[in-house]
């Protein structure tokens, strides 16, 4: 029998300090909290689940079951997401704000999804064969100590991760996603100790995949814990709990889908037309636009999860590296094969990553570690510079040149000036000074110093965007002002007429009929016979002549959100057919 290959990780008890719980939790909350509350709900993904959920929590019954915007269907999304954010409306909406409310939901996915990598890599890193070199005088981290370590790095790195900050403040299906592909590592590590409550977690993740983004999401933890289960020094005996997780997964996807097709096949048919498999090969300018766009949405993490891969090679089959490689190839895979792989594809990499990235800390040289350090010093102060810079030029007009693109895209915004913001904002540049002084006077030897100025890098940028940017953003993609407009327009319109008016649409994208529903209600329907017609044309047609309706209907409205320079809306009365 050949002795197990020596481990790549050398390290000491000095260098597994405990990372402060405070330091942890202040990150994790700044980057969760901020910019997820405080402003409208945007156009497309934030605010069509946001308005499933609010349907669901005002219409009740069937409503639940499956996504529905008013009286219209929303095949294209998934139940999951709809429950979450539906309980937190009906139960918490007589305390607060429904969009508040439904938030909350949001905050409470990506905190299971943090957790659930916590406590999956702590179970990961406190095996034997992921433990460092025994040092020959002693020294050497417990186990526990270096798990919880691994843990620490591991969080700290997927709120580094560049590409999910923006999808994991959206009411979608993003922070669902991120929290059942947590929770699927979680259960495959489970299996290899606890077999009944691996295969329990990783069901409910598989399941939660299917039921939030259709087989895009689902099949790859499918595929993953396929492989997982392949491997044999990850389950010697007992695969039947394993076979018997994944069946239920599948059992249950199933079980709603007939549900919903027993009770609307029309709304079945059109889900399974947005959800079914659509795998085959792609143009090469779709992979090269993939092979571009992934560096900088997995950043930093990914070259850390290769360096990871490379230097634990001769443990490959060991759990702490083949579960979450094997989760991270069933997803590349399931990107290679996706005619239309984007973000929300992307999204399921970063969780295997940042944990593959965590057990590449303990086995890089010096040079590499400080390397990290400085990157993350000098790439987060730029971008922090830059947002004040931005702003500056915002509100003086210098940099002249800058100053001008931002005129143009927020086009008839009157800046706001907020005192309170900008002493925050101050505060949190000094903090970050703070932190950057602590890195060059005290030369820390902490192996968690590199995940920690990448994460509060990454969160001090984040917050000086929200505190300085988001009334401007909030202007720019919001539909509120143009909704109350119409809604105007349509109470006097229904006073003139004596009676309720419905409307149907033409042209009408999803996310500003969305956005008509949360803030005031509009219903828009698929009723031809409707005499009020909203319609989505362009600036550009109406200048010309050739945006239609000019005869068989009366304009009542013209419109636009606030800075968009291209989409034109109407209101028309249509005339009834002779």
């Amino acid at each position: 029998m050949q002795p197990n290959p020596p481990t790549p990780a050398r390290l000491t008890a000095l260098a597994t300090s405990r990372l402060p719980t405070l330091a942890l939790v202040g990150v994790v909350l700044l980057y969760a909290l901020l910019g997820l509350f405080a402003r409208d709900p945007w156009k497309t993904e934030d605010v069509v689940v946001l308005a499933a959920m609010v349907t669901a929590a005002d219409q009740g019954g069937w409503a639940w079951l499956f996504p529905h915007i008013g009286q219209m269907p929303v095949p294209e999304l998934g139940p999951l997401p709809l429950w979450a954010g539906a309980l937190f409306v009906t139960i918490l909406s007589p305390l607060m704000n429904e969009v508040v409310a439904a938030r909350l939901a949001t905050f409470s996915w990506l905190l299971i999804a943090l957790a659930a990598l916590w406590y999956g890599t702590y179970l990961a890193g406190r095996r034997a064969e992921a433990q460092p070199l025994a040092l020959p005088f002693g020294g050497e981290p417990k186990e526990a100590q270096y798990g919880r370590l691994l843990a620490d790095i591991s969080v700290l790195f997927l709120i580094a991760t560049v590409g999910i900050l923006l999808r994991t403040h959206e009411t979608s299906q993003a922070p669902v996603l991120l929290a059942c592909q947590a929770i699927a590592l979680v259960g495959a590590i489970r299996l290899t100790d606890k077999p009944f409550q691996g295969a329990s977690l990783l069901c409910f993740a598989i399941a939660g995949g299917f039921l939030s983004n259709g087989s895009m999401s689902g099949l790859p933890l499918l595929l993953g814990s396929l492989l997982v289960v392949a491997n044999p020094r990850i389950l010697s005996g007992h695969r039947i709990w394993a076979i018997f997780g994944l069946g239920l997964a599948l059992f249950l996807t199933w079980l709603w889908f007939q549900a919903v097709h027993h009770i609307n096949p029309v709304w079945a048919r059109e889900w399974w037309f947005w959800n079914q498999p659509q795998l085959g090969w792609r143009f090469i300018t779709e992979y090269l636009k993939t092979f571009r766009d992934l560096p900088w949405f997995l950043w930093p993490t990914w070259p850390l999860a290769v360096i990871a891969i490379w230097n634990w090679r001769r443990h490959f089959k060991s759990p702490h590296v083949w579960i979450p490689t094997a989760f991270l190839l069933a997803q590349l895979i399931n990107i290679s094969l996706t005619p239309n792989a984007g973000e929300l594809t992307y999204m399921a990499l970063a969780v295997p990553c940042a944990m593959l990235a965590a057990f590449s800390v303990p086995t890089l040289r010096r040079g590499a570690v400080n390397a990290v350090d400085w990157f993350a010093l000098m790439c987060f102060s730029v971008s922090g510079l830059l947002v004040w810079l931005g702003w500056i030029a915002q509100q003086t007009g210098w940099p002249s040149g800058m100053a001008r693109n931002i005129a143009r895209q927020t086009v008839g915004y009157d800046g706001a000036f907020s005192g309170g913001a900008i002493a925050m904002a101050l505060l949190i540049s000094i903090a970050w000074i703070l932190v950057i002084i602590w890195r060059l006077q005290r030369q820390p030897k902490m192996a968690w110093r590199g995940a920690l100025l990448c994460a509060a890098g990454l969160t001090s940028t984040w917050v000086l965007l929200v505190l300085l940017w988001l009334p401007t953003v909030d202007y720019v993609r919001s539909y509120r002002p143009m909704s109350a407009e119409i809604k105007s327009v349509i109470n006097q319109a229904q006073i003139e007429a004596g009676q309720p008016l419905c409307v149907q649409a033409t042209g009408l994208a999803i996310g500003p009929q969305a956005s008509l529903y949360v803030f005031d209600r509009i219903e828009v329907t698929r009723n031809t016979a409707c005499p009020l017609m909203l319609q989505q044309t362009t600036a550009e047609r109406l200048q010309l002549g050739n945006a239609g309706f000019d005869t068989s209907a009366r304009t009542l409205w013209t419109g636009s959100r606030g800075a968009d320079r291209f989409d034109r809306y109407r209101l028309l009365e249509v005339k009834p057919a002779q």
